[in-house]
């Protein structure tokens, strides 16, 4: 079968031709119809210190995906030959004291499709049918692509209860974006992205955000006064990894304010931690999905008319995919899609 490789330990990426893939116990096989490409994945290919100091090689690689079952492995029966299917790309030990207490996005033993096992970017993939979410059959496919990212934003967005509240969202990726659509659909009253990537900030505008602003060319300060707000804001979500939006996000909440953290800085970061404690804010970080609530919401959301197609950009046949990966790290665009049929 096709499939993009991490061959060496060096920067790049291969399309190779490799064996496939046998679906064990508890297992099932499923090929892959699209991937989408993710942060983690230009890590990969840049070979960078965090990718050398998590990744074998050689490794088929790629997490967010969505296929068809094609047979099953012994002992599965809640499944069938022929379910449109994505994946859970965190695979849990099962006996550690999260995992036996339900809390399985906690488990500090996890493995991940495409990081420490072989991945989705392949004509099939195998995966524990614990980790197999079932689609509805009508789901847009292109959706159903990006159910691992925005399950991330879920995720933050749902964090704490935003009906009401007044949310500032740093970093307008797609996963920001699809924060943004969220809290929004969940009846935050202001919300509130910034960047300074105007391509991206455009596309949250497609979203039905209050604001898009770019700080290179405004203030959250000025953000504030424009909306009439009396006081700060209430939830904060920080998505870029910047080093200067954790600190400008703790300088503009609220009394009270609550902060999730996905964003995954590079570098150390300094925060007023006295606003922290004389404000009592909150600060949490957030890691993947929880396991399987996390999906059910998507679906609910998905299913009662949430959009996040506008953060859907770009699409490249698998062959295509230097120029898919080239298209990702230039920044203007949202999710890019790679077509494996």
């Amino acid at each position: 079968m096709r499939a993009l490789v991490k061959a060496k330990p060096e920067p790049g990426l291969w399309l190779e031709d490799v064996p496939d893939p046998t679906p064990g116990t508890g297992e099932v096989l499923i090929e892959v119809l699209q991937t989408g490409i993710c942060g983690t994945d230009l890590h990969i290919v840049a070979w960078d210190e965090w990718a050398q100091a998590h990744i074998p090689t050689p490794l088929v690689v790629g997490h967010e995906f969505v296929g068809r079952i094609v047979a099953l492995g012994a002992g599965v029966d809640d499944l069938t030959v022929g379910d449109l299917v994505g994946g859970e790309g965190h695979l849990v030990c099962g006996r550690c004291r999260n995992c036996m207490a339900g809390r399985r996005h906690l488990c500090a033993r996890t493995e991940g499709v495409g990081v420490t096992r072989a991945g989705a970017f392949a004509d099939y993939l195998t995966l524990p049918a614990t980790n197999v979410w079932k689609h509805r059959p009508d789901i847009d496919l292109d959706v159903a692509t990006i159910f691992d990212p925005f399950g991330n934003a879920v995720h933050t967005a749902l964090t704490f209860p935003v009906l009401g509240e007044d949310v500032l969202i740093t970093g307008a990726g797609p996963i920001g974006i699809m924060a943004a659509a969220v809290v929004r659909h969940a009846g935050a009253r202001y919300v509130v992205i910034t960047d300074v990537n105007d391509y991206r900030l455009e596309l949250a505008s497609k979203v039905g955000v209050t604001v898009a602003a770019n700080t290179g060319r405004t203030t959250l300060a000025r953000v504030h006064q424009d909306l009439g707000m009396k006081e700060g804001f209430d939830i904060g979500l920080e998505m870029s990894g910047n080093s200067q939006a954790l600190p400008a996000m703790v300088e503009a909440m609220a009394h009270g304010g609550r902060i999730a953290v996905l964003g995954l800085p590079s570098g150390d970061i300094s925060i007023d931690w006295s606003r922290v404690v004389l404000h009592m804010l909150t600060i949490k970080g957030i890691y993947g999905r929880q396991m399987f609530e996390t999906w059910y919401a998507m679906s609910v959301l998905v299913q009662e008319g949430l959009d996040i197609t506008p953060v859907i950009t770009h699409r490249f046949r698998a062959e295509e995919y230097e120029q898919a990966f080239r298209t990702v790290r230039e920044g203007l665009c949202g999710k890019v899609i790679l077509d494996w049929t």
